[in-house]
């Protein structure tokens, strides 16, 4: 496989969508900010040159579940070691990388040690012959893989920090306090893309994981898929360039911020994650960048003012932190800046009118919410609160052409009318089609143009 070099860091713009109108002694200001970053990437043709000319500054840490279950059926464990192999081969020569086998206690697997392996042709048939001993047995503390994992990517000092975490079942050797400690002290460390394979793994553990540590969480129903899967999460993060950025907020004297959501390529709240940076001025992290494009919807009340009166409601700009969320020095570098307004008018149809993406993504927010209550809600026996959720689901991933989740609602519920979200729950349903549902809620689809 070849192993490719990366190009310069990306250039970042931020673009402001909103309806800047008010009703005289109207506050509350919505805007969706699109931050795309251009220019970075892995370069499809170019092979790193013998002796790692051009390394990049990254470490990788893979997790695979070994406990017993993994060994039920075999095809599981195979699976994995299998996926895990896969990944190792797109990680780029030079970045730095490790495996640890997850139990009721984490194991370094390979190189050992309490450090990062180099990645080359020596070190991956290392790492393969580690993967080919991997046995199942024992129990599930996850808290102690992710301290484990923040201890060694750590110790590299290395600007993208990544990692991997696969499970086949629930948390069970820990308490759920133990896992929340673990996530907090290693939020802003690295960031984390979860998976569950198989049926028996909980989907709030996984998702919980994934959304602390912004990575993303998905289900591998059939072990079978693991390698594909493995390869284009490794792919994804072997494109990232630059880490730990964060979108800053400045509002002014006055004003306040409501929440801040990212809502594509996935809906994640980030309000609870403000650092203050300043005088009326929150950093919120989102992680590492490629090339790639996200979409923030955010909402601040501004005073209210009369008719006529104008003001910037809000200053976004994208910047570099340090790696564990605090601005790196004084004045972290910015990478880019968009302004929202306030203007107060006596025109009804100005005042009403919702800015299409506002409202679209206010819809894709509903979506997955409504998702995940009608899934509650179909647990605990309401099945008149879950037909009514789960219609609701129907109506607004038709309305937003939101296909996919159409189709995952489909297997859930048996639909009547989309248009006015009537449907009827399934008798029997797979375990399967359930969780990929339930994993995969806060997926969105952008505004079609």
């Amino acid at each position: 496989m070849a192993h490719f070099a990366k190009s310069p860091v990306p250039r970042f713009s931020a673009e402001v969508h909103q309806n800047p109108y008010l009703p005289e002694g109207g506050r509350e200001v919505h805007a969706v900010v699109t931050v795309t970053a251009t220019g970075g990437g892995t370069t499809g043709g170019r092979p790193v040159p013998a002796g790692g000319a051009g390394r990049p500054d990254a470490g990788v840490v893979i997790m695979v579940d070994c406990s017993g279950s993994m060994a039920h059926p075999p095809a599981k464990l195979r699976g994995a070691r299998e996926a895990t192999a896969a990944a190792l081969d797109a990680v780029r020569d030079g970045v730095g990388f490790a495996v640890v086998a997850g139990t009721h206690r984490a194991v370094e697997v390979y190189p050992g040690g309490g450090r990062l392996a180099v990645a080359g042709a020596h070190t991956r048939a290392r790492a393969g012959e580690a993967l080919r001993a991997l046995g199942a047995g024992g129990g599930t503390a996850i808290g102690s893989w992710l301290r484990l994992t923040q201890r060694l990517l750590s110790s590299t000092g290395a600007g993208i920090r990544h990692a991997i975490l696969l499970t086949d079942g629930r948390n069970e050797h820990e308490s759920p306090q133990e896992l929340r400690a673990a996530l907090d002290a290693c939020q802003g460390s690295f960031t984390c893309d979860a998976r569950g394979v198989g049926t028996d793994w909980e989907v709030k553990e996984v998702t919980g994981i994934a959304a602390a540590l912004l990575g993303t969480a998905d289900i591998v129903a059939d072990p079978a898929g693991l390698t594909a899967d493995f390869t284009r999460m490794m792919e994804t993060a072997m494109g990232k360039e630059v880490a730990d950025v964060g979108l800053r907020l400045w509002t002014p004297l006055g004003a306040e911020t409501v929440f801040v959501k990212q809502v594509a390529p996935t809906v994640a709240d980030l309000t609870g994650r403000r650092r203050e940076s300043g005088p009326r001025s929150g950093d919120y992290p989102t992680g590492s960048w490629g090339d790639e494009s996200r979409d923030y919807h955010l909402c601040v009340r501004v005073p209210a003012a009369g008719v006529g009166q104008e003001m910037l409601a809000a200053r976004v700009s994208l910047i570099i932190s340090g790696p564990d969320g605090d601005p790196a020095g004084p004045s972290p570098r910015p990478l880019s800046q968009a302004l929202v307004r306030a203007v107060w008018t006596d025109d009804a149809a100005a005042s009403t009118s919702i800015n299409p993406q506002v409202a679209h993504y206010t819809g894709q927010a509903e979506l997955a919410q409504a998702i995940q209550q009608g899934l509650d809600a179909r647990k605990s026996g309401d099945t008149g609160g879950a037909m009514a959720k789960l219609g609701r689901a129907v109506q607004l991933a038709r309305s937003s052409g939101n296909e996919e989740t159409a189709k995952l609602l489909a297997k859930v519920v048996d639909v009547v009318d989309a248009a006015t979200g009537t449907v009827r729950l399934k008798a029997t349903v797979a375990e399967a089609d359930e969780k990929t549902l339930e994993t995969r809620s806060t997926k969105t689809v952008r505004v079609k143009k």
